[in-house]
């Protein structure tokens, strides 16, 4: 498992200088710039040559690029031109917002989806069956920008039970948190709950067939002890991986959702700084986001060996 480790750690290197390539080259070819952005429609062209020379953005883009590499071996993400700080300073403020959200959608999701599809998979072929995959199959197609404006037309605007945006935290008190998340949790949450009762019930029924499932029957367990303690716990090993993915995918993919309830967070970073044409800001997040990337799908693969000691990295001689 060291070595397995090491080998994935040390492919963190190209994988991270690829995604800072693509992001450098993209982030040049948005239309706009940070000058005239920063300093308004009333700049004059001397005032925002200036600013372009102060900010390093009149030299070729080679030179642009290695100067950003040469930050970047330094741990330096740089200084945003909108906010005049660091952007990892920038990225701490925001990270936490972030994960707060994904582990309340994480949890709504962990509990509605697996607990679904072991439902579908003990009731195969039932209405509950067909019920589970059909909102299955309709929370993997709801579009989330839409879902997020209709939460809060309905619950928002209408009834007026949850605030509309925003943040809240715990010292504000619990009621007022959970009135703030709630919606854009849901939010989040929708599509990773669809693929995990999907995976779940899939993975389940191969485990429900197999000989030990009718040895523990015949040796007269209950149905919640083989369910729980010999199917799902066979049955993990595909769970776990989706529950890495989503994981990732829900960290780096707020950014509708987060814009939506102007939820100070990651996404809501990002699209700030695309709007004002901050490429720093933007290269920064994308690349962190790359990393937390890598790492959680990395301590997925090593949660495997627990779930499975029969899993072997590598390959015997």
């Amino acid at each position: 498992m060291i070595k397995y480790t090491i080998k994935r750690l040390l492919s963190l290197i190209p994988t991270l200088l690829i995604v800072a390539i693509v992001v450098f080259v993209i982030t040049r070819l948005l239309p706009g710039d940070p000058a005239s952005s920063m300093l308004g429609p009333q700049a004059s062209v001397s005032e925002i040559h200036k600013l372009r020379e102060q900010l390093g953005l009149n030299k070729p883009i080679g030179e642009q690029f290695l100067l950003y590499c040469s930050q970047l071996m330094h741990f330096n993400l740089g200084t945003s031109y909108t906010y005049n700080e660091p952007v990892i300073k920038l990225i701490m403020q925001r990270f936490p917002n972030t994960v707060i959200l994904t582990l309340f959608s994480m949890f709504l999701a962990l509990i509605f989806g697996i607990g679904s599809g072991i439902i579908a998979a003990v009731k195969k072929n039932s209405w509950v069956d067909y019920l589970v995959t059909i909102l299955s199959l309709v929370g993997v197609s709801m579009p989330v920008f839409w879902l997020g404006v209709m939460l809060v037309l309905v619950f928002s605007v209408n009834l007026q039970l949850f605030p509309a945006t925003g943040m809240a935290s715990l010292s504000s008190g619990v009621i007022d948190f959970l009135s703030h998340i709630i919606l854009p949790a849901i939010t989040l949450a929708t599509i990773p709950t669809a693929n995990f009762s999907r995976i779940t019930r899939t993975s389940m029924l191969d485990v429900l067939g197999e000989n030990y499932i009718r040895t523990a029957k015949a040796k007269g367990l209950s149905n919640f002890k083989i369910i729980l303690k010999h199917a799902l716990k066979n049955a993990m090993v595909p769970i776990l991986t989706t529950i890495g993915m989503e994981f990732s995918s829900m960290l780096g993919g707020a950014v509708l959702t987060e814009t939506i309830f102007s939820w100070p967070g990651m996404g809501k970073l990002i699209v700030d700084a695309i709007d004002k044409r901050d490429f720093v800001v933007v290269q920064g997040t994308v690349l962190f986001l790359a990393l937390m990337f890598v790492l959680i799908n990395l301590c997925v693969d090593l949660l495997y060996k627990v779930v499975n000691p029969r899993i072997q990295y590598v390959k015997k001689e």
